[in-house]
């Protein structure tokens, strides 16, 4: 029988969707974007704040869109599994985006 890592559960159950406000958005000479590394930080920090522990590493292959309804998958690694993660832009104001961030229910490996 496998037992379920408890910070694993409450990750998936706790962050199902959890919104957060993201200053500081930067541009990469087109239109405005959230720095990826910036994306990811706030997740694990997030992550930490509502279950009282940092996942192990978060990592977004791309720079969010700062624009409404803009999303991209992210992958966060906790106790060696790793679950999926959407982050998506609900309102942007300049370069202040505020994120939904949705923790997949089921391990990715």
């Amino acid at each position: 029988m496998r037992h379920t890592n408890r910070s694993r559960t409450a990750v998936g159950t706790t962050l199902a969707a959890l919104t957060v406000l993201l200053a500081g958005g930067c541009s990469s000479g087109g239109d405005p974007v959230v720095d990826k590394e910036e994306v990811a930080e706030k997740v694990s920090s997030a992550l930490e704040e509502q279950i009282g522990q940092a996942p192990d590493d978060v990592t977004c292959p791309e720079d969010l869109p700062a624009e409404v309804g803009a999303s991209i998958r992210c992958e966060l690694t906790a106790d060696g599994d790793t679950l999926g993660v959407t982050v998506t832009a609900t309102a942007v104001d300049g370069t202040d985006a505020e994120l939904d961030i949705q923790v997949d229910d089921t391990i990715a490996n």
